[in-house]
């Protein structure tokens, strides 16, 4: 289940979807029970994107019983998970753990803190010597998990055999062929094979707009690299915090873009059309696409992928190239363990979810365990064909934790691991990634706010993302945006684009300061 949802203009805001989430109705004044030291067993709940079945299980069992507990799953599907979770918080009926970072936003667990505890303590050489070693290793994700008030409230996650360039263009190999073109290498030879296509392919989408953001993926060589979706449009620029959206990079992106649009090479239906029927146009039978944006061909093309190749970083107009990278938010994460005050003996807790803070424990719960989804070798890793009729990704999802839950990994270890299958995604994933992640530029990292500043966030940049949404559809379809650019800025500080923007400033120092530690 990879990042290819669509997010045209302003990605979707984190923070703003947990805004109504109720609060637990007293279930969090209870006094944690953490120090009971007799109690063995515990309930664990956890979101699924799809019924499953429960062989996820198997893998986290086998651990637990090493540690001398059980485990007992209480398992959601996401498309109920947003009412039973308000169902759970206001009846006080609380698991011992919430797993997976996308049970709780960090909104919601700022709303809710008092229902889950202070990990700090637990988190030494003694009892968690496993995540100590990975937080030493990566002084960075100490700082993901750390809130700006010193304590620790979730464990974290390093995902395996994740590539360090996230979404990525991919161009209609048969149709350069057909033509007689070579594969382009910079932003102008670009825009003149789009004109080829449009010219010589009838009914052809040059442009389209795929399965990520289709701006910031064209835009790209003018020094665009939005991050991941629910990172308010944060980016890095040689250490300095900016605002996507906010930046004479974007304009002058904006400006090209509009160009190529008047000239007929970008999806006239780009900001109107639903994800459904811009998938429809990458998978027709009759090819209509040249170029689109996503993770791979296969998720993007289907039984067209096999005419589509990814594109090389073009060089822009400063001759430098450019890559969508963003691993803080794409591979790393905290919030993949919650521990509740319902929770008793939370050390013997602890103990096993420690356990999972290895290469053997981590390969394992993201794609199966050994002899089902994996096999252990003298080398490193193997990774098992998937059964039956399931694609591998689904094979993976069945078999594990995937996505979610702790792990820990290093891009060292990707070394260690081999496909029986090589065409299984994320194989196919790294050997392009091989080629382009030496463009991979820092992002903004995963920082963590205060209440007070979530709550300012939700409010604030709700305006300031429909408002740049409007003016991006506005620029790249009609034009004006260098004539509209000193009345666009002004409008954004009206709107508190300062005081967003002291925020990610404020996050960004304490981030920085954690990791310095």
């Amino acid at each position: 289940m990879k990042n290819r949802k669509i997010a045209i203009g302003i990605g979707t805001v984190t923070v703003l979807a947990a805004v109504t989430l109720l609060s637990a109705c007293g279930s969090g004044q209870a006094k944690s029970n953490s120090s009971n030291t007799t109690n063995k067993n515990f309930t664990v709940a956890t979101d699924r994107w799809a019924d499953w079945g429960t062989d996820f299980e198997k893998f986290p069992n086998q651990l637990a019983k090493k540690a001398g507990i059980k485990v007992n799953w209480d398992v959601y599907v996401d498309a109920n998970w947003a009412d039973k979770k308000a169902t759970i918080l206001s009846s006080g009926n609380l698991p011992d753990v919430f797993m997976g970072s996308n049970t709780f936003t960090d909104q919601q667990i700022a709303q809710n803190q008092n229902d889950f505890i202070d990990l700090s303590k637990y988190i030494n050489e003694k009892d968690m010597p496993n995540l100590m070693k990975m937080l030493k290793d990566n002084p960075e994700m100490k700082a993901t998990i750390t809130s700006p008030d010193g304590k620790i409230y979730s464990l974290p996650k390093i995902a395996p055999m994740r590539p360090t360039i996230a979404n990525q263009l991919f161009i209609n190999q048969k149709w350069l062929t057909q033509l007689g073109l070579k594969m382009p290498t910079t932003y102008d030879e670009f825009v003149n094979v789009l004109e080829q296509f449009k010219e010589k392919i009838p009914g052809s989408i040059p442009y389209a707009t795929g399965n990520w953001d289709p701006v910031f993926s064209y835009i790209l060589p003018f020094n665009n690299r939005l991050g991941a979706a629910g990172t308010n449009g944060m980016e890095l620029y040689d250490g300095k915090v900016a605002w996507a959206y906010d930046t004479e990079e974007y304009k002058a992106g904006i400006e090209a873009m509009h160009e190529a649009y008047t000239k007929g090479l970008i999806d006239p239906e780009m900001f109107t059309e639903t994800t459904t029927q811009a998938q429809n146009k990458m998978m027709a039978t009759t090819e209509k696409v040249g170029v689109a944006a996503g993770w791979t061909a296969d998720a993007n093309f289907g039984a067209n992928a096999k005419d589509y190749v990814a594109l090389p970083a073009l060089k822009g107009p400063d001759g430098k190239q450019y890559v969508m990278s963003d691993p803080d938010h794409f591979n790393q994460s905290r919030n993949e363990v919650l521990v509740t005050t319902h929770a008793k003996n939370v050390k013997a807790l602890m103990k096993w979810l420690d356990s999972f803070y290895t290469e053997d424990a981590s390969i394992q719960n993201y794609y199966g365990e050994f002899g089902v989804g994996t096999e252990k070798t003298a080398d490193g890793y193997t990774v098992l064909k998937p059964t039956g009729e399931n694609s591998a990704d689904t094979q993976a999802w069945i078999n594990s934790l995937r996505d979610f839950g702790p792990k820990v990994w290093s891009e060292a270890d990707n070394s260690k691991v081999t496909y029986q299958d090589q065409n299984n995604g994320d194989a196919l994933k790294l050997k392009m990634d091989a080629t382009l992640k030496q463009y991979a530029l820092p992002a903004f990292p995963n920082v963590q706010y205060t209440s007070k500043e979530l709550n300012t966030i939700a409010q604030v940049y709700q305006q300031l993302s429909a408002y740049a949404a409007q003016m991006q559809a506005q620029w790249v379809t009609k034009g004006g945006v260098d004539k509209d650019w000193s009345t666009y800025e002004s409008k954004l500080k009206a709107m508190g684009l300062d005081k967003f923007m002291k925020i990610q400033n404020d996050a960004y120092k304490r981030y920085e300061k954690q990791v310095n530690k």
